[in-house]
């Protein structure tokens, strides 16, 4: 399964908890220029930031591929499927994917890496140009953390709904048949509630992305130019005001920290990531009663998904903890036992631990369950190192 890097949000690798309710007051910034630190942030003279006509055009070679490829059939739903074919197939596009390749519709196209907010966006230039409605869609995934060095990543989704001419109500999904183009299997399969979202909030996820991308990579000023374009792109998304207040914490404007988290939770009282790094916030400035309880709230919203038990097990895990991060990833079964990653996490413990025999079983495990042969065949070959391990 693999998920979008759209919205990126960053994590303390600690979450503290207690059980009392939270109350506070999330006011609003009403004049959100206050919010912005340009003269902090200087932007370096070779920084570019990618227009809105550079994100989303296509070159001759693009429109060529539409006119000889897809203009070919009036169906919408053959138009929907050919585009996809021609995006992964080895005689034509042959796109891999690749989870930090946030590039524009052009760049995916040539370079043929991409990960799947710039597959989507790309999709959705070659389908507009071959006369089809599409529009952008948000999944509603459940919260799901990758952890990249001392950071947590927050992942989101989007996906292209294609209105069919024919009527027709169909999910096309890569290596399936077609109407909403998805790249993602598992997030169709699971039916998760999605609404209908403006190019300029997926312009606002790209900027956002990138800033993610820059303030991982410790290069602030960058991170600053792309997350306030994020914020103008689509001033009512919230993510990218919660990476902004990120990135003022990670360089000590801890005030304006502040108040930029609460903005973020004030747009939207469900931006999670945004109130715990709020706690975090307040935690450091010696505010632990106000911070724990935020982290009461949160330890309620988040309890029963599978994934916060399994981001609870990777912290675990990541401090050395194994026995503790068998615990969580044990949780995280007991609430959904069909998620192969939870068995690749407790096969990577097992093996930490020394127990090769329990790591071999948790990957057949993940290996049954996984049904993207690109994360097949790493499985396979982390399998096979384990089987070489045992022999030696």
């Amino acid at each position: 399964m693999k998920y979008i890097f759209l919205i990126i949000t960053l994590l303390s690798t600690t979450l503290l908890f207690s059980c009392q309710s939270y109350n506070g007051d999330l006011s609003q910034t009403k004049n959100t220029n206050l919010l912005y630190l340009g003269q902090q942030f200087i932007s370096p003279p070779s920084f570019h930031l990618e227009t809105e006509q550079e994100i989303f055009m296509l070159d001759e070679e693009m429109i060529a591929l539409v006119e000889s490829k897809l203009m070919t059939t009036q169906s919408t739903k053959k138009k929907a499927r050919l585009l996809l074919e021609h995006i992964f197939s080895q005689d034509n596009i042959a796109l891999s994917y690749a989870s930090n390749a946030n590039v524009t519709a052009r760049d995916a196209f040539h370079s043929k890496t991409a990960n799947c907010m710039s597959l989507t966006i790309m999709a959705y230039a070659l389908a507009k140009e071959a006369g089809l409605k599409a529009n952008f869609q948000q999944i509603d995934i459940p919260e799901y953390w990758v952890r990249n060095g001392q950071y947590n990543l927050l992942t989101g989704h989007v996906n292209l709904r294609i209105q069919a001419q024919e009527n027709i109500k169909k999910t096309v999904i890569y290596g399936s048949d077609a109407i909403t183009i998805d790249f993602d299997p598992y997030v169709v399969r699971r039916s998760f509630p999605k609404r209908i979202i403006g190019k300029n909030t997926v312009l606002a996820m790209f900027y956002n992305n990138k800033g993610g991308q820059a303030l991982v990579l410790g290069n602030y000023a960058v991170a600053y130019q792309y997350l306030k374009a994020a914020t103008q792109a689509d001033p009512l998304f919230s993510p990218a005001w919660g990476n902004l207040a990120v990135l003022y914490k990670l360089t000590d404007n801890t005030t304006v920290a502040e108040s930029t988290y609460r903005h973020a939770i004030a747009l939207n009282a469900n931006n999670l990531t945004a109130l715990a790094n709020l706690a975090i916030l307040l935690h450091s400035e010696e505010q632990p009663v106000a911070a724990k309880k935020i982290e009461n709230k949160l330890h309620l919203k988040r309890k029963n998904n599978p994934y916060y038990q399994a981001l609870l097990a990777n912290e675990a895990s990541y401090r050395q903890d194994y026995l503790l991060a068998i615990t969580h990833y044990k949780k995280a079964l007991k609430l959904d036992a069909a998620i192969h990653e939870f068995y690749f996490g407790l096969a990577k413990v097992y093996y930490q631990m020394g127990n090769i025999n329990s790591a071999k079983k948790m990957m057949r495990k993940a290996i049954r369950l996984n049904k993207a042969k690109s994360t097949e065949h790493q499985y396979i070959a982390k399998l096979n190192f384990l089987n070489a391990e045992q022999i030696n």
